[in-house]
């Protein structure tokens, strides 16, 4: 099959229409409407295989540093593949939504996931994260590269700066965390220990998160960043529970925004499918991983991976690094 011009066009007016049956036909079908941009000589199978590779790794990584597949997906897919940005923020939602169910029920029976605690946040979160898919349809792509760029770097500032606590000591939890039993209790793998855990600050908590959502809904990339922190560092949860509670939220919320895209035609089979597959193998080893591995390594990975990415996101948007 030859390989067709990338269009520039919004995928509002580029609805896809596939009916097929079988990998085959959902990606020979997507190749036609996403393929490469003109003057590649790459064929159009190409990419699939690219896409499935990249976001094994991603899967790996994604997991243990807490931080959901697709704030690596969005700006890397985004920057070096030759697909529209609408499509890739589509795609970048499912891949963050299959990392986290995949690594999900795994983290929940471990206890490093707590469903109690990331319900009441992910329900603010989910609400949230629709109003941001809807803007950030309605921006021209250019300005959401610039300011996917400018978040990307953001966050990693963010994790350069943090001081995160293992086990943050909460001497005594708020009235609503009592309310809600918002605790739990969890082994932790690398030292045998039990870990009693409790939180405090939930309202500003429900407040952080109802923000978290409009930026995974824009930007398609997750927002597991912003989750670990806040779980973290704000209302005082340990670091392991706080990234296993952070593919839970994930799990809620990117299914919500995720439907607006799919609804806009900006979810192509090409794309999603080699992607989620990768994703969701790769996350499954990422979260044994996290039982074991030193979260200082996996940290120092993806803080590298995310300023080149980054740096390559807002300068794409500004049209000096085409």
């Amino acid at each position: 099959m030859p390989a067709l011009p990338l269009s520039t066009e919004p995928p509002v007016s580029r609805r896809a229409s596939v009916c097929g049956v079988g990998l085959v036909l959902l990606l020979a079908s997507g190749a036609a409407q996403a393929g490469p941009a003109a003057g590649s000589a790459a064929p159009w199978w190409v990419w699939p295989l690219a896409l499935f590779a990249v976001c094994f790794v991603l899967g790996i990584v994604a997991v243990p540093a807490g931080i959901g597949g697709g704030t690596l997906f969005v700006p890397i897919v985004g920057s070096f593949f030759p697909f529209h940005l609408d499509f890739v923020r589509g795609a970048g939602l499912l891949v963050a939504l299959a990392s986290a169910l995949s690594a999900g029920p795994m983290l929940l029976r471990s206890g490093l996931g707590s469903l109690r605690l990331a319900l009441p946040l992910a329900v603010l979160a989910s609400a949230s994260s629709i109003g941001g898919a809807v803007l950030g349809l309605a921006m021209p792509a250019h300005l959401v590269q610039m300011l996917l760029g400018g978040v990307v770097l953001g966050i990693v500032v963010l994790m350069l700066v943090s001081k995160k606590s293992e086990f943050p000591q909460v001497a005594r939890p708020d009235a609503l965390a009592q309310a809600l039993a918002l605790n739990g209790v969890f082994i932790d793998g690398a030292s045998r220990r039990v870990v009693h855990w409790q939180v405090h600050r939930t309202l500003p908590g429900l407040a952080v998160f109802l923000g978290i959502g409009v930026l995974a809904g824009m930007f398609g990339i997750g927002a597991g960043w912003a989750n670990v922190p806040a779980l973290n560092l704000l209302m005082g949860a340990p670091l392991k529970v706080s990234a296993g509670t952070s593919s839970v939220v994930l799990s809620l919320v990117d299914s919500s925004a995720a439907w607006v895209y799919v609804n806009k035609g900006a979810v192509l089979p090409m794309i999603a499918v080699p992607s989620v597959v990768g994703m969701m193998l790769g996350a499954r080893i990422g979260a044994r991983l996290l039982n074991v591995l030193k979260g200082s390594v996996i940290r120092r990975m993806v803080i590298t991976v995310l300023l080149f990415a980054g740096a390559r996101a807002l300068l794409k948007g500004l049209g000096l690094w085409p």
